[in-house]
């Protein structure tokens, strides 16, 4: 355990020896103020929105989705394409830990990071709620189970990028296949637009794989089970993968 934690540490601490963690945590608040800006312009727009919680709306919004959507690339691809590029890969793995232990505190690392570039989100929350005379536009309910579809979300992303990275020597190929994986993951979800419906079974498919619906779902405050159990098997799965190409480096 103290190993894991130190790699956790370490991982964690790549993003604030260069200015990368700096730019990506600002890149985020810049998005998330962009956010919120139309966010609030569609409040003045229907003044009958604030009856619904201010998560419905924010999860909506262009912004939010490309936080979502291009954070997990840009902070899983040095993770482990960095260490191969750098010479520190093989330096890593002959150390005194298991090839689990290293998947999961890069992970790890990551996620903590990935949450840390989120909590601005509650300083947002907090202005809107201070301002605003509408007492059920912020909700702490709604406002903890968005912030928890946030953090799964992320969990299978982060756990795309790591897997994405583990693949190859380049940061900027590890981030174009996280990219290209999430956004196809997320195209699925668009599927519902199609006006031709499909037949019920594959509707039913559709609908549970769809991240835009979990989403929604956590922004109005209902934390479905199979949502979590999609997002944790995933993750999973995807880790699973990860470790399966780390150990390759013992056949070659």
């Amino acid at each position: 355990m103290r190993a894991y934690l130190t790699l956790v540490r370490r991982e964690l601490g790549t993003f604030f020896v260069s200015m990368t963690g700096y730019a990506i945590i600002a890149s985020v608040l810049l998005l998330l103020g962009f956010s919120f800006t139309d966010m609030l312009a569609k409040l003045n727009d229907d003044p009958h929105g604030a009856q619904a919680p201010m998560t419905e709306l924010f999860y909506s919004t262009f912004y939010f989705w490309l936080i979502l959507l291009l954070t997990a690339p840009v902070i899983t691809m040095r993770s482990f394409a960095f260490e191969k590029w750098s010479g520190t890969y093989e330096t890593l793995m002959t150390t005194p830990v298991s090839d689990w232990q290293v998947v999961l505190a890069k992970f790890t690392g990551t996620l903590l990071f990935y949450i840390l570039a989120w909590l601005p989100l509650f300083g947002c929350i907090a202005v809107v709620r201070y301002f605003t005379l509408e007492p059920t536009i912020v909700d702490p309910w709604t406002t903890a189970s968005t912030f928890f579809g946030i953090v799964l979300f992320g969990c299978l992303y982060i756990s795309m990028g790591c897997f994405a990275s583990a693949l190859t020597r380049s940061q900027i190929i590890a981030a174009m296949n996280s990219f290209v994986i999430g956004l196809g993951l997320f195209l699925l979800s668009l599927r519902r637009l199609v006006p031709a419906p499909p037949a019920d079974w594959a509707a039913k498919v559709f609908s549970y794989i769809s991240l835009s619906e979990h989403m929604e779902d956590f922004a109005r405050g209902f934390v479905d089970t199979r949502h979590v159990v999609f997002y944790v098997s995933l993750t999973v799965f995807f880790l699973f993968l990860t470790l399966k190409v780390v150990e390759s480096r013992r056949w070659k």
